[in-house]
């Protein structure tokens, strides 16, 4: 079953690592990035997912990214 992770910024300042249902984080990080390598190693260790990055202004989804199964809406080819 696939594990879906949210990358979002907490109150204190910190960017949390927090499972899809999860009442706490997974992990706290200084940075955006390390977050999100950290939720994209979670979700590859539990069979696959997506990551969701939220943004620090509003909270709202950025980017996902699936990880360790087929994308259900991969990138159309613009080329041809």
């Amino acid at each position: 079953m696939p594990q879906n992770y949210h990358v979002m910024k907490t109150a204190a300042g910190d960017w949390q690592v927090k499972g899809e249902g999860a009442s706490r984080a997974s992990s706290l990080h200084d940075n955006q990035a390390d977050a999100e390598r950290a939720a994209k190693g979670y979700a590859q260790n539990a069979g696959g997912g997506q990551v969701f990055t939220h943004r620090a202004d509003n909270n709202r989804i950025r980017s996902a990214d699936t990880i360790g199964l087929p994308d259900p809406f991969p990138p159309r080819d613009r080329e041809h």
